[in-house]
């Protein structure tokens, strides 16, 4: 499937938005010596004392907007699907069909609301970095197409606190 540009870029800017936003990590900038700017959350041990940490958390989405976003994805996907359709001369799929199909075939297939318990959210979690594991890159980067096949789960610390062994 072929899709646009503009609607390709798009869709790439949400998955963006997800990943960035479901991880909340610490992350430090630094400069090399060549005078390139380094931002990652790994530091390498000459840079350490130089590195910078920088507050992510001014940055961070709430559940309610990541909730959208991942809506708002899905509905894209459906829309490039239609239009994919239409192009190869097939009958179109209904959206709705399209994006229910996409999401339960998502790991995980439940997604968290406001009245998930703190066990199960910890497991959607868990589900969800498993499954998106494979698509990382060595420079911590997820690729696009994890989104396809992964759903995103924020991190359930906000809520519930860190796990007590």
């Amino acid at each position: 499937m072929r899709l646009s540009p503009l609607l390709r870029n798009r869709l790439i800017g949400s998955t963006l938005l997800i990943a960035l936003s479901a991880q909340g990590a610490v992350i430090y900038r630094w400069v090399d010596e060549t005078g390139r700017t380094h931002v990652s959350d790994v530091v390498p041990e000459k840079y350490r004392k130089s590195a910078t940490r920088i507050d992510s958390s001014s940055s961070e989405v709430s559940v309610e907007q990541r909730q959208q976003a991942e809506r708002a994805a899905a509905k894209n996907r459906a829309l490039a699907e239609e239009a994919a359709t239409r192009r190869q001369g097939t009958p179109a799929v209904p959206p709705s069909n399209t994006a229910s199909q996409a999401a339960a075939s998502k790991r995980p297939a439940q997604s968290v609301t406001d009245s998930t318990d703190c066990q199960t959210w910890r497991r959607l979690y868990r589900e969800s970095t498993e499954c998106f594991a494979p698509f990382r890159t060595t420079n911590g980067a997820t690729k696009a197409e994890a989104f396809d096949k992964c759903n995103p789960i924020p991190s359930p610390e906000l809520k519930c606190g860190p796990v007590s062994d």
